[in-house]
């Protein structure tokens, strides 16, 4: 056998050397954060919606992971968050694109070994129940005996269980209608529904085309935030490849300071991909909507998540309770 075959790559000698100090402990009795990487190569699942599309669209997060030797290769385009977290379960994928936190903690509870590596707080919260002007409601009340379709354990089905509560109505009096949006649009548009619990964009584009309004809507009705956004993987990936897991969440961060920073010119973006009607791209606009980002770390923010988690599963939205804490991604 040749020598050339017998010498360790840099990067393979490098990430040997500081897992064995890791595991050995520093001066002083510190651990090092484990590194290293068993891939060049990251899958992210995308949507025309979110930050993950902006960031697939600007290229910008492509260069800055090119930079550090990492290539992206985009897998989609994805509906909803679901079938994105299927896809990385499944190993086709290596990303989840950024949705909600919902629906993930029910993947989890599912047995999908998905750990969350970067959450963020998007704002102002858009999600809302909408419902056809000519469907005569308008208020939460007039919900009593109507079909109203969720996406099943997700941010559509959370929102009509906290508007019932609020408005002290049983959820047994509203008829709830599980879709995945493709097909909800449709059943809200020919009258199959009587309103529909949706998020943005989908929200903003039914009002336009379908002349609904608003019922319940988050930012002005819920005094609190039960549902965040967040990125998530599989847990071995994260035990192969810390470093490009690091890589990953500086580059999502970059990417949502500059939408934050540039929000203009990240609503542009959104709505090329979507050729959505002019008049959603401009009340987006005036929105000024940000993204702030919490690190799995940040003991402050588990904690509100956890109190989120709870209230999830204390009304059934999600089967069981959940200690989240354990399933973040410890890099």
């Amino acid at each position: 056998m040749s020598a050339s075959l017998l010498k360790p790559s840099r990067r393979s000698f490098l990430a040997t050397s500081l897992a064995g100090l890791g595991a050995l402990g520093l001066a002083g009795g510190a651990p090092a954060r484990a590194s290293g990487r068993k891939t060049d190569t990251l899958r992210l699942t995308w949507g025309y919606f979110g930050l993950t599309y902006i960031a697939r669209e600007r290229g910008e997060l492509e260069k800055r992971l090119a930079g550090e030797g990492i290539e992206v290769e985009w897998v989609g385009p994805f509906p909803n968050h679901a079938p994105t977290m299927q896809a990385v379960t499944g190993g086709t994928a290596d990303y989840a694109f950024g949705g909600s936190t919902t629906p993930a903690l029910a993947a989890i509870l599912a047995g999908s070994p998905l750990v969350f590596t970067q959450f963020f707080i998007y704002e102002p919260r858009t999600t809302a129940i909408i419902a056809r002007k000519s469907s005569g409601i308008a208020t939460v009340e007039d919900l009593v005996g109507k079909s109203v379709a969720v996406n099943r354990s997700g941010l559509g089905e959370f929102l009509v269980v906290a508007a019932l509560e609020k408005h002290n109505i049983d959820r047994s009096q509203v008829n709830f209608v599980y879709l995945n949006p493709p097909d909800a649009a449709p059943a809200l548009a020919a009258g199959k529904v009587d309103a529909w619990s949706m998020w943005s964009p989908g929200v903003d584009i039914a009002r336009v085309e379908y002349d609904a309004q608003d019922v319940f809507l988050e930012e002005r009705d819920l005094p609190f935030q039960i549902d965040f956004n967040t990125y998530l993987t599989r847990r071995d990936f994260v035990a192969d490849n810390p470093d490009l897991v690091r890589a990953f969440n500086a580059a999502i961060v970059a990417e949502a300071e500059w939408a934050s920073a540039n929000n203009v010119e990240a609503e542009e973006i959104a709505y090329k991909g979507l050729n959505y009607p002019q008049a959603v791209r401009d009340h987006f606009i005036t929105l000024k909507r940000k993204y702030t980002p919490y690190a799995v770390t940040d003991e402050a923010f588990l904690e509100k998540f956890q109190r989120a988690a709870d209230w999830l599963s204390e009304r059934t939205v999600l089967p069981e309770k959940i200690e989240v804490a354990k399933h973040v991604a410890a890099v």
